[in-house]
């Protein structure tokens, strides 16, 4: 059996490797992947920075390499 990762999973997958720059590229990707409801999920504040900071974070790695 395969399993798909949750909404917000996959977005702090995509964040964290680097693939997106933004929350923007982020939530833009996931559409692209056939996710829906990505309004839904990926909301507030927290769940913002966070997926903000997970994409500094893998830029700044990428930078360092």
């Amino acid at each position: 059996m395969n399993f798909r990762p949750t909404t917000l999973e996959r977005a702090y997958q995509l964040a964290d490797s680097g693939e997106c720059r933004t929350v923007g590229e982020v939530k833009k990707r996931l559409q692209a992947e056939g996710y829906d409801r990505i309004a839904d999920q990926l909301y507030g504040r927290t769940v913002t920075n966070a997926l903000r900071d997970r994409c500094a974070a893998a830029a700044e790695k990428r930078s360092d390499a």
